[in-house]
């Protein structure tokens, strides 16, 4: 039985989905761009059955996970959306979890790996490797700047009008075009997309994305933060990372060579025939990297 709850941090009343006995080893499961909660259901039957529990917020703009202050920025960096799983692992007791990220939840658990390595166990990353942003000077390959066609668009007003007012389409275009092989029901879509009506959603998604390329600004509160990024940090902590080779996002080409940037055990796993939503479409090879990590 799924049992919601929520808790206030600083900036949010965040919340987030908790299963499983309290005294289980705990997965913090972090979910993506445009996803929710429900991207985990299968996941979670399988971690439970295996003797865990799980612990999945509702990230910041999605579901019930709302800002307490209007002056508050909506931002949607990466090292923001850590600070907040971080103040959810404070706020319940919890020492060290088993960290699984998907899209955004992955960047964010990159860093709970590389600033916070003391609190996770070890790291499960779907569908994107390690970067802490793009220096300027780097090279994408055109094949990556045409897949990230959406970051540029939301730079622009015509991309703002299509998050405020036609999101749904927008949402399930990207669903279908990111995952070309995965047939989903209408009724999975319309569960996950209510998520998106959250009043700050709009904004912290258009902050993500503008303030990746330097077309907005980062948030003050999380300066320190950034500052641990420059020069990229390696991560100790044993890592496993998950790669659809269909993924229409971030392309599976972008994941490789990144060994360099982990001294502790990494692994990358390329799935075939799998497209960019790794939970949804292969959620037992999710569930393997959990169990069987060697």
């Amino acid at each position: 039985m799924t049992s919601s709850h929520s808790i206030e941090t600083d900036v949010l009343h965040l919340a987030y989905e908790r299963r499983g006995p309290a005294n289980a080893p705990v997965v913090l499961l972090l979910h993506g761009f445009p996803d929710d909660v429900r991207t985990w259901d299968e996941v979670v039957e399988a971690l439970l059955a295996a003797g865990y529990q799980t612990l999945a917020p509702s990230m910041r703009g999605c579901g019930g996970s709302t800002f307490l202050d209007p002056d508050t920025p909506r931002s949607g960096q990466a090292v923001a959306q850590a600070q907040d799983a971080i103040d959810l692992l404070d706020q319940l007791d919890i020492d060290r979890a088993v960290v699984v990220g998907h899209d955004w939840g992955a960047r964010a658990g990159y860093l709970l790996a590389a600033l916070w390595p003391m609190r996770v166990e070890r790291l499960v990353a779907l569908s994107g490797g390690y970067e802490t942003g793009i220096q300027p000077g780097d090279q994408l390959p055109v094949e990556q700047i045409h897949a990230y066609w959406y970051q540029w668009f939301f730079h622009s007003e015509r991309g703002h009008e299509a998050l405020h007012s036609n999101r749904q389409a927008f949402c399930k275009y990207i669903w279908h075009t990111w995952s070309p092989t995965w047939s989903f029901a209408e009724a999975t879509f319309a569960r996950t997309a209510v998520s998106w009506d959250n009043p700050d959603w709009v904004a912290v998604v258009l902050h993500a994305y503008c303030v990746r390329w330097g077309a907005a600004p980062p948030d003050p509160r999380y300066e320190a933060l950034e500052k641990q990024l420059t020069p990229q940090p390696r991560i100790h902590v044993p890592t496993i990372l998950l790669h659809g080779e269909l993924d229409g996002a971030s392309l599976v080409a972008s994941s490789e060579g990144k060994d360099t940037y982990f001294t502790g055990p990494y692994e990358r796993r390329v799935l075939p025939g799998v497209g960019h939503y790794v939970p949804r479409e292969a959620p037992a090879a999710v569930v393997e990297a959990v169990l069987n990590p060697h």
